[in-house]
């Protein structure tokens, strides 16, 4: 039986293609017009795994959806970066004189923002996704609006590239992670990398400390947030995620963390993307 795998968005989007690069073609996708859907897709078990935006090369993170990923229990089971590539397309025939609007995803529209600036009459307006915009304009038949999407969604609903690779910065890429709700237990000698969330108390340097911890134990820290714990005002989470050549190193920073932090938790051990 073909996996399940819930994307946001629809056939043709970012998400879509990461799917199909890392599970291959033999899936089932659960479309979702929100990262809240596609949790709950999850949860409900009418999906098998997730994939879900979490940081961009331009942009930067996609803060809700740290909290997605811990408020509900998720597991980071690997993880996936894509070369984002945008094209603005219209129904057959339109032109660029003809637009009076170009429609996509918050994240697509604030990575094209500069190509913009030379068409001062266009309105930009956020979307729930880049493919969803893209098949609406052709089942509508929406003249003078366009989207801004990947190729493959031109593709998909017969619409015309009137301009190609409008990112403002070309070398753009998104980190996807995927989830599930039961961990997935590699062999320790497969695993490379972590996504942890901790606490730490208000005296001066313990941040610093966690730190210097990751540091003697042979941990490159690849990635820090923080996140306000919403239930006790003016305390922080912090998300962390450390690379590793040695599970035992590692192990070693793991234990110690768990003495030295709160709440400590692991969220995900898997492979290191950038290394396939």
């Amino acid at each position: 039986m073909a996996l399940k795998i819930a994307i946001q968005g629809i056939k043709g989007s970012n998400h879509h293609q990461v799917a199909k690069d890392f599970f291959g073609e033999g899936i089932d996708l659960v479309e979702c017009m929100s990262f809240d859907a596609l949790v709950d897709q999850l949860l409900t078990k009418k999906a098998d795994k997730g994939v879900m935006a979490i940081e961009n090369s331009i942009a930067g993170s996609i803060i809700p959806n740290y909290a997605l990923v811990y408020k509900n229990e998720l597991h980071i089971i690997g993880e996936h970066y894509l070369n984002i590539h945008h094209h603005l397309m219209v129904l057959q025939g339109q032109e660029m004189a003809d637009i009076k609007e170009v429609h996509s995803h918050p994240m697509a529209l604030l990575q094209c923002k500069e190509y913009f600036k030379d068409y001062p009459n266009i309105k930009l307006v956020e979307d729930v996704d880049t493919a969803e915009t893209a098949k609406r304009i052709q089942d509508g038949q929406l003249k003078h609006i366009a989207a801004i999407a990947p190729k493959v969604a031109a593709e998909l609903y017969d619409l015309e590239i009137i301009a190609s690779e409008i990112q403002t910065i070309k070398n753009n890429s998104t980190r996807f992670i995927i989830v599930k709700t039961q961990n997935k237990v590699l062999p320790e000698e497969e695993i490379n990398k972590a996504s942890l969330r901790f606490l730490t108390d208000h005296k001066r340097g313990s941040l610093a400390a966690v730190l210097n911890v990751m540091s003697d134990c042979n941990l490159n820290l690849t990635k820090i947030q923080s996140l306000p714990v919403i239930e006790r005002p003016w305390k922080y989470s912090f998300f962390v995620d450390v690379t590793f050549e040695t599970y035992a190193h590692y192990a070693k920073a793991k234990s110690l963390l768990e003495i030295m932090s709160e709440e400590f938790r692991v969220l995900g051990e898997y492979k290191n993307g950038r290394n396939l």
